[in-house]
This record gives C-alpha cells, structure tokens and sequence, in this order.
C-alpha cells in the first residue's frame, strides 16, 4: 500500500511519519525531495533560473531559496509558476523511489509524506489518504513554540492553507493529534495494524 500522510503547519504529520518508519514503513520525505530537485544541474533548477533570472542563484551555485521566496511571496502568479516546475518533479522523483523501494521489497509499504498532496492533486499517486489534523489554536501554540516564530505570521501560513474541514472531506483516515504524544501513536498504531492485517489476509 501506498499511503499519502499530509496535514497543515504543526498538525504532527513528521511525527506520524517517523512513526509509521518506525514500524517498518519505507517513508518518503516530499520536502527532501523539493531540496532535491533545486540541485544544479537538474531541470528543475534550470527551469528556475530561467523564470526567475540568474540572481536567484548564490555564490555556490545552488539556488538561493531566500532571493527565490523573496520573488514568490506574496506574488500568487509568481509562487504559480515556481510550482508548475516544482510540483511534477518532485512528484517524478517520487514515483521513481517507490519504484525502487518495490524492486528491493516488493512487500513494503510506502508513506509519501507531502504537505501539498492535495494541493498538487497527487491523491491518484497513493492508495490511501491519511491526514493528521489539529485545532487552529492548537497549532499556532506548538508552532510558536517549535519553531520560535511570530504568532501573527503563523496565522497567516495558516490561513493561506486548506482548511481542517476540507482535509478531512477528502481524507480517508483522519488522524486527529490534538492530544499529546501518545494518544497519536494509539491512533497511529491502530491504523497500521489495520494496513498490514489486511495485507495479510486477516
């Protein structure tokens, strides 16, 4: 089974993913891969380049991802465009490592780990749609404290996002962590035992 984890800012997602690999899942990580495809040398980085000009490019070579967002921010033509070169080839590269993951355990199940699943309309790449939520007030608390950021401006990220609502109208399990720690790894723990039972035959 291929199941796609997604869910809003500090909705537990990481820690549901680190969980399910934990349990022997092989869990791909879309944000790695997004770093991925900004290497030099891949067509992702040319076609940025040649949207957003040669000064998106640091002294290293590598693509400055704060002249990069700096472009994009706040400019939804601009953040449009980056993702139309972005979004395909994160998801190519995807594929490509379930691809591999099969060939070296046939058996094994996959957690595509993406914030932007719905967004970039990658529910037809998974079997299963898992979605962690928390309450708004919930996630600004451990987002505030996680990540030592602005109140205001982590509303706004949030606000920017599909709502809790629409996650869970278009998920297939709904992972609720406004609890604490443990109470997601029951949740996590029950859902994965349904997957590989099922997988079994029981």
């Amino acid at each position: 089974m291929i199941i796609g984890l997604t869910g809003g800012i500090a909705s537990g997602k990481s820690t549901a993913a680190n969980f399910l690999g934990s349990k022997g899942a092989s869990v791909i990580d879309c944000d790695v891969l997004g770093h991925r495809a900004y290497e030099p040398h891949t067509q992702a980085f040319r076609e940025v380049v040649e949207t957003f000009d040669d000064e998106v490019v640091g002294a290293d070579g590598t693509i400055d991802r704060k002249v990069l967002g700096g472009k994009v921010f706040g400019n939804p033509e601009a953040l449009n465009q980056l993702t139309r070169i972005l979004w395909p080839e994160i998801r190519r590269m995807a594929e490509a490592e379930i691809v591999r993951l099969r060939d070296t355990n046939p058996d094994t199940h996959v957690v595509l780990e993406a914030a932007v699943l719905f967004e970039a309309g990658w529910e037809d790449a998974v079997d299963e749609i898992w979605v962690a939520v928390v309450d708004v007030e919930t996630a600004v608390s451990r987002a505030m404290e996680r990540d030592s950021a602005n109140e205001a401006a982590i509303r706004k990220r949030i606000d920017s996002q599909l709502s809790n609502d629409e996650r869970r109208r278009r998920a297939d399990i709904v992972i609720d962590n406004n609890r604490d720690e443990a109470a997601l790894r029951i949740r996590l723990e029950a859902e994965w035992h349904r997957v590989i039972t099922n997988k079994a035959g029981v």
